[in-house]
């Protein structure tokens, strides 16, 4: 039976196994592929620290699926009145247990963890996989915005 359980910092183990097991999956990486210090230690300074909730989905004492909603706060709009924002991210499931509804019921734990927590709204960057279960959820694209990446018009300056 699988158990879904709202990570602690004493899960930090199995928060970062199942984070860096995720990145290799999702970016297509080698099973000996080498993390940069920089990634796992930021990682776990984010378990440990950030303004989070995680779900692991366990079964038989193994994480098998995981997904993240990551909390931010801006200044207060009429749309946005606590100014408390969200954003969902590394919702994964290994794939011999997809299609059992697990990435559903750990993303349904971090809605409701969203509305306890005042968020006004939740974001998502979807896989053209992930998409038929965030649209089945009342998630819909946006059009609210613009976004810069750092790339050649966002780096540091050399001044």
């Amino acid at each position: 039976m699988i158990e879904y359980k709202i990570a602690t910092n004493d899960d930090i183990e199995l928060l970062m196994s199942s984070r860096l097991e995720m990145l290799k999956v999702v970016n297509v990486l080698p099973k000996d592929y080498v993390y940069d210090d920089v990634i796992v230690n930021e990682s776990r300074d984010y378990f440990l620290n950030g303004d989070h909730t995680t779900v692991l989905a366990i079964d038989d004492g193994e994480v098998i699926g995981c997904a993240t909603i990551s909390y931010y706060t801006i200044m207060p709009t009429f749309s946005h009145p606590t100014g408390k924002r969200s954003h969902l991210m590394n919702v994964y499931t290994r794939p011999q247990y997809r299609r059992q509804g697990i990435a559903r019921k750990m993303v349904e734990m971090l809605i409701e963890d969203a509305r306890i927590n005042g968020a006004t709204e939740i974001s998502l960057d979807a896989t053209t996989m992930g998409r038929p279960l965030y649209e089945s959820l009342g998630f819909t694209d946006s059009t609210e915005c613009m976004v810069l990446t750092r790339n050649d018009h966002f780096k540091e300056s050399n001044s």
